[in-house]
């Protein structure tokens, strides 16, 4: 083996050799294990999110391969259809041209253009974090099988009377002309104004005011609203408004949305231009008056529509010194006109939530317009009960608490989307308006027994991504054809997402898959069994990692290491506020100074998986790679050492004749019950404590202990030669031992650490009698209950402690760690003799001890520091040992240095005003600070006490 641990040089080589072998392929028998990647953007890349999940998979399928189940993990990407669009869109910009310019056929060429150049990022980026998916089997949402499962899938629900269209207030972007999902609209707390304006009530009686941070929208008011118990309002209840600038006369409603506290009390009522006031105006049958186009411009005449069966006129004119103008300076000329009529009885300042579009950045609209909706009430039941009754299961189960609370309160699915690049819906208009769905036009010509001349034009809309997304666990399979893998892998067993698209994602796969898929007995089939939830990667300090702050880590900059300079550049190109460069490039350079250093795969991978405590978010630390990466050497290098001692020598691989060391015995019990953690901690999804169990074990039983201990057994407690002084049973004992125990930790790491694993397991395979061509195909630990040994573990755990007092004494008093040392035991049982005399020699050589003596109770002990076994003395006399004074000397000038520290912590600490500016993370970093200075004192002066006391 080399040297040196260098990940580059192993990753991509045992990642093509996997691939190319066919390794990541269903084996063809088994019990079926399957799980469907979450479909990443075709366009995009990836970031610490998917770096997370795909370790979290990854580590499932890798397990469960071992573990000798017929396993899937079903790859593949989504079109992204704003966001790729968006892309083409703005290519053509930069050339002066819009999609408008080529037309449908030639932009759409485009997209599928740069969809081949560009699509290829993410397989590769897959590739680098070690998923093992079977790419034999990828897929694209938009490839031929999928797009006509969707189609299928549309005109079924069709149908059935589940989809529909009609008129309702969805998501508006006026900058991308399309309607958007929740899950696209970012908001975000702005600074902004709340206008207080007075209505007349149309009496002549007074006014009401009313509080509104949208002034343009008044042009749309159909009601005031007060809450029913407010006693300010009850004798206003059933009079009317004159609105001004409108002169249109409205009325005064009570309705327990308003919350008497904000404002005055008094909403204005806008059913068409705000999602509250929609259900306000539904609740009391209000008119719905549109005054604003796709551009979010006012209309030279409004949009007045009713509730029942959204029948629409036109007719209302605007005011004509408003029509045509944006939004935004109508806003302004309204609220200069209220303030020339005399009600505009205030301005304050307000902070508000802003919704922009994730992509365009343009604040989104709430705007009346046709659409295709899903009718999801229907669906939603059986999805309710499949979770109710245990069909599916959350982890964590809290989860099941949000799904509970959208789907009980589901509206319907807007699901048509104004864009080019997409599953285009398939339905076809006649010249009157009628609508006709069908797979094809063919088919709904004969279908609906239509005429051969009669002209039909296609929707012009496409489907929501989410949509072909909701049919992903079945589509790719191979549905509407009942595949045989369809049969063997679905329903598939766990689906790992974040919790921001369970109902986006997992509730309308859950609906789709139900009404879709069967059993043979004509039940419902569910999409999968569990659905893992794990949280958001934020970055060290817990805040949510975005481009605007500057703080995004890329995966694979973390894998393969990028300079400063590199790093600054990509953390500043394409930003939405471009004054922001200054305040990122500064930060960055700042957490970054040297750029991020190469720590390769599986440091990453490790790192995660050691965070992935259930459903919490996760703070990732950099620290934490670099130790993992730390981690990653501690395995190599022991791996070297086992190798230099066993490799063409006999290793006892016949059994014949071997003895086992009390070491040995001890470190194949712990592996033992290391195991069984590590499987406990893998099906229950607590991959941290898998994690910890596999660290624990490595670092601190097997490099830390066991290693040691082997050499008095290799070498012979005076011998570096290896001819050693222990007789060749035990030798041959302690050689299989480690290589037993490394192959076996090289199988149980794997699923989270596969290409170091790989890379030692090729050496040490042979030496363990393992035979195979690589560690992926080889089975996974399972406990061997006869090597649990109980006696053992406390023997050798006396062993560790006496080892461990000596080494506490020789750092609390500054004794060098190679000194040779006197060591006494005083008020020992018979048992601690027993093992004291058994193990000698293990203490001798960990403990670097001159002498050891077994002292009576009748004995007088001279000056020692002293560490306790349980009720035995372990002394270590100090005579000759240590400068008393000097030392002395030195712990006083730390104590004084501290010291100083001290006050000016608690003064800082104790200052309001430092606790009212500085930033939490600040604060907290300086009460961590005073803690570990109060802890520090405190052991210094026990330390001086102990010295003063010899």
């Amino acid at each position: 083996m080399e040297k040196t641990y260098e990940p580059h040089s192993i990753e991509s080589r045992w990642y093509t050799f996997w691939e190319e072998n066919g390794y990541f392929a269903p084996s063809g028998s088994g019990t079926p294990y399957c799980i469907m990647i979450p479909p990443p953007n075709v366009t995009g890349s990836l970031h610490m999110g998917h770096g997370f999940n795909n370790t979290i998979m990854d580590a499932l399928i890798r397990y469960h391969r071992m573990a000798g189940y017929n396993t899937l993990w079903q790859v593949g990407t989504d079109h992204a259809g704003i966001a790729t669009q968006m892309v083409v869109e703005r290519q053509l910009a930069a050339r002066n041209l819009t999609r408008h310019d080529l037309g449908r056929d030639k932009f759409l060429d485009k997209v599928w253009e740069w969809k081949g150049e560009s699509g290829g990022t993410i397989t590769r980026q897959l590739r680098r974090l070690g998923s093992s998916v079977d790419w034999s089997r990828e897929r694209f949402t938009m490839d031929d099988g999928l797009s006509r499962a969707v189609r299928e899938a549309f005109v079924r629900l069709y149908d059935d009377g589940l989809i529909y269209r009609g008129k309702r207030l969805v998501n508006w972007d006026p900058k991308l002309h399309t309607a958007i999902s929740d899950l696209e609209v970012q908001s975000e707390e702005e600074k902004g104004s709340l206008w207080h304006f007075r209505y007349p009530l149309a009496d002549g009686s007074g006014w009401l005011v009313v509080a509104t941070t949208r002034p343009e929208t008044m042009l749309g008011d159909t009601a005031v609203a007060v809450h029913p118990e407010d006693e300010r309002y009850k004798h206003l209840l059933g009079k009317t408004i004159q609105l001004p600038i409108t002169n249109r006369e409205i009325p005064v409603i009570a309705d327990d949305y308003v919350d008497p506290a904000f404002g005055t009390g008094c909403v204005k009522i806008t059913p068409a231009h705000d999602f509250n006031d929609y259900e306000v105006g539904k609740r009391h049958n209000l008119p719905l008056i549109n005054v604003l186009d796709k551009d979010a411009r006012i209309l030279h005449e409004f949009t007045v529509l009713t509730f029942e069966g959204y029948a629409g006129s036109h007719g209302e004119k605007a005011p004509e010194t408003y029509a045509g103008l944006d939004r935004f300076e109508a806003r302004k000329r309204i609220v200069d006109e209220f303030e020339r009529l005399g009600l505009l009885e205030k301005i304050e300042p307000h902070t508000l939530k802003v919704p922009r579009g994730d992509r365009s950045g343009a604040i989104v609209e709430p705007w009346l317009t046709d659409q295709w909706y899903v009718s999801t009430k229907a669906l939603a039941k059986p999805a309710i009960e499949a979770v109710e009754d245990g069909r599916i299961h959350f982890v964590p189960q809290q989860y099941e608490n949000l799904y509970f609370s959208w789907m009980r309160d589901i509206q319907d699915w807007c699901i048509s989307r104004q864009l080019w690049w997409g599953h285009r819906i398939p339905a076809w208009y006649d010249d009157h308006g009628n609508v006709y769905v069908g797979r094809n036009e063919t088919e709904v010509r004969a279908k609906y027994s239509l005429d051969a001349g009669l002209a039909l034009r296609q929707d012009e809309d496409v489907l929501d991504t989410w949509f072909s997304s909701a049919l992903w666990t079945f589509s790719t399979l191979g549905w509407p054809e009942q595949t045989p893998e369809l049969k063997t892998f679905h329903p598939t067993d766990v689906l790992v997402t974040g919790f921001d698209i369970i109902f986006f994602w997992v509730a309308r796969m859950v609906m789709m898959t139900m009404h879709f898929m069967k059993h043979p007995d004509g039940s419902p089939q569910v999409p999968f069994r569990t659905v893992y939830v794990h949280g958001l990667v934020r970055d060290a300090e817990g805040q949510k990692m975005s481009k605007s702050k500057g703080n995004v880590l890329d995966p694979l900059d973390i894998i393969d290491g990028i300079g400063l300079e590199d790093l600054v550049i990509k953390r500043t190109t394409g930003l939405m506020k471009p004054q922001d460069a200054p305040k990122i490039e500064a930060r960055t350079r700042k957490e970054f100074p040297n750029g991020i250093a190469a720590y390769g795969c599986d440091a990453l991978r490790f790192t995660f998986a050691s965070l992935a405590s259930t459903g919490r978010d996760i703070k990732f630390d950099m620290g934490r790679v670099e130790g993992y990466r730390n981690f990653c050497n501690k395995l190599w290098n022991a791996a070297r050492y086992v190798l230099m001692n066993t490799e063409g020598k006999d290793c006892g691989l016949d059994n014949a004749g071997l003895k086992f060391t009390l070491a040995d015995r001890w470190i194949r019990s712990r592996l033992q019950l290391t195991i069984r953690e590590t499987i406990d901690a893998i099906e229950n999804y607590r991959f941290d404590l898998a994690a910890q169990a596999i660290y624990e074990f490595v670092w601190n039983a097997y490099c830390d202990w066991y290693l040691e201990l082997s050499k008095p057994t290799l070498y012979g407690a005076d011998s570096a030669d290896g001819t050693g002084a222990a007789p060749i049973e035990y030798v041959l004992g302690t050689r299989q031992t480690l290589v037993h125990v490394l192959e076996t930790i090289l199988r149980l790491a794997h699923p989270l650490m596969p290409f170091i694993t790989e890379e030692i397991w090729q050496r040490v395979a042979p030496l363990a009698g393992k035979h195979g061509v690589s560690v992926i195909l080889q089975g996974y630990p399972e406990s061997d209950e006869n090597w649990i040994d109980p006696e053992s573990t406390a023997e050798m755990e006396w062993v560790m402690n006496v080892i461990l007092g000596v080494r506490r004494i020789r750092g609390e008093m500054n004794i060098a760690p190679g000194k040779p040392l006197p060591i006494m035991v005083q008020n020992g049982s018979e048992q601690d003799r027993t093992w004291l005399d058994r193990n000698r020699e293990f203490i001798a050589k960990l403990a670097r001890a001159e002498t050891i003596t077994w002292l009576s109770e009748a004995d007088t002990a001279p000056e020692s520091a002293t560490a306790l076994v349980g009720e035995m003395k372990v002394l270590i006399p100090m005579k000759g040992l240590i400068d008393k004074d000097a030392e002395l000397s030195r712990l006083e000038k730390e104590i004084q240095r501290l010291s100083k520290d001290l006050p000016r912590i608690e003064g800082k600490l104790n200052d309001a005003a430092f606790l009212e500016k500085a930033p939490p993370q600040v604060v907290a970093k300086e009460q961590a600070r005073l803690q570990d200075i109060r802890l520090s004192l405190a052991e210094l002066q026990a330390q001086a006490e102990k010295i003063r006391a010899l």
